[in-house]
């Protein structure tokens, strides 16, 4: 998502940080394009008309024409402007009561069942003890699509046959207290539209467990139609925030740069993907730095976190010091950055690196694999020590790899020139990694 709207944005600073001087016409002009990219992106007009109009002002008073870098200044103040409109500071869930108490609603379609179970997951990863609640009574097969991904990350489903969501839900209460459940999140029903009938259902539901959190799950894929159906749930149930799924499609996303202005409540959590483990809080001031090609270092640094004990970091951080960098560091790393995800979603993440395209992600995981085969074919002292791979052992490598004696020379080059960089990393740098990954030196 944003991707167009990041390839235009940055081709107006581009040209803005090509010119020494800015006169009040170059702004005007850029301001002018910011303005049809922000709604060429599905922005809600009034949300562009008054992001232009501060924009404007806040930039007349920086004095452009006197500065050395005119541009910077421009794009500091749109980061600015676009973090404010995408909420400010990060919202996150003040968990204060147990158990407590999580309401998604929405339309059908919208994606509510796989985010409970991914809410789920991520809350878990924090320590708690989730309970996921079966109150869609309506949808074929939305009880069982919920056993199903409950399974899968072995966290308990509450159900009950024969009864209203209402009931359900108000004995899911008692049932998380019995078995020491501190988190219930309920699954409600949607409907194609809305309707009279969904909203009784959910305000019923609503007053029989005074939910803390009543959270709207929104499709990104269906634009500005989301912030307005957001406006009726508000209306009738009254909203703490929402969730935006597929925010990691084609869309343009205009209606995650719109609902907080339009709606008054905050993005509180995003599906990235289609795996459970894509969903993250939504933090404005790095989705603003996407936008913008800044890069977001900070999620990256959490996945790599994720995938990498201090034990394990602190080793490597000492062997990058040391450059004592072997083959079989190199397959564990290749294996955490499968870990992390998507390549694709990787690069969004590095400075610089958000105009790298991948174009078949499928066929660099499959060379990936073949890495992996070369490595695994080679001996634990060829591991420790490449220097001692010869023809005859690079011949018998890519035999038992299923590759080509040129697949082995390539990787053999590739992994000598990235410890040549290695060597380049003095102490000072290490010790910034080790800072940056949260290590103790």
């Amino acid at each position: 998502m944003f991707t167009d709207l990041s390839e235009k944005l940055n081709d107006i600073f581009k040209k803005l940080k090509s010119k020494g001087i800015i006169t009040e016409e170059d702004l005007n002009k850029a301001l002018k394009e910011i303005k049809f990219a922000l709604l060429e992106a599905d922005v809600n007009y009034k949300v562009v008309k008054d992001f232009i109009n501060e924009l404007k002002e806040e930039l007349k008073g920086k004095e452009l024409e006197k500065s050395l870098t005119p541009g910077q200044i421009i794009v500091e103040q749109t980061h600015k402007k676009l973090t404010e409109i995408l909420g400010g500071e990060a919202s996150t869930l003040t968990i204060t009561q147990k158990p407590f108490i999580i309401m998604l609603v929405g339309l059908q379609g919208s994606g509510k069942t796989t985010t409970a179970a991914k809410l789920a997951k991520y809350l878990r990863s924090k320590g708690r003890q989730p309970l996921l609640v079966a109150c869609d009574i309506y949808r074929p097969a939305a009880i069982k699509q919920l056993e199903v991904l409950g399974k899968q990350i072995n966290i308990p489903v509450f159900k009950k046959e024969n009864a209203k969501p209402e009931d359900i839900a108000e004995e899911s209460v008692q049932f998380a207290k019995e078995n020491g459940r501190d988190i219930i999140i309920i699954d409600t029903a949607g409907r194609l539209h809305i309707d009279d009938e969904l909203m009784g259902e959910l305000e019923r539901i609503k007053e029989r467990v005074s939910p803390h959190e009543i959270l709207f799950v929104a499709d990104a894929m269906i634009g500005q139609e989301a912030v307005n159906v957001a406006k009726v749930f508000n209306e009738r149930v009254g909203i703490t925030g929402s969730i935006f799924t597929k925010l990691d499609g084609d869309a343009r996303g205009g209606a995650a740069l719109s609902i907080m202005k339009v709606v008054g409540k905050p993005i509180k959590f995003a599906g990235v993907g289609e795996k459970i483990s894509d969903f993250e809080p939504f933090y404005p001031d790095r989705v603003a730095s996407r936008i913008l090609g800044m890069g977001d270092v900070l999620t990256l640094i959490e996945k790599v976190r994720e995938t990498t004990t201090e034990k394990e970091a602190k080793e490597l951080a000492r062997k990058l010091k040391k450059q004592q960098f072997t083959f079989d560091d190199f397959l564990d790393q290749l294996r955490k950055i499968q870990k992390m995800g998507s390549l694709a979603k990787i690069l969004q993440m590095i400075p610089g690196m958000n105009k790298i395209k991948i174009d078949d992600e499928e066929e660099f995981n499959k060379e990936l694999k073949h890495i992996e085969a070369i490595i695994l074919s080679m001996t634990k002292e060829e591991r420790q020590n490449y220097k001692i791979i010869n023809a005859s052992r690079k011949r018998r490598i890519a035999k038992g790899s299923g590759t080509r004696v040129s697949d082995v020379n390539r990787l053999i080059k590739q992994f000598i020139e990235m410890n040549k960089l290695m060597k380049g990393m003095n102490k000072s740098k290490a010790l910034t990694l080790m800072k940056r990954l949260g290590i103790n030196g």
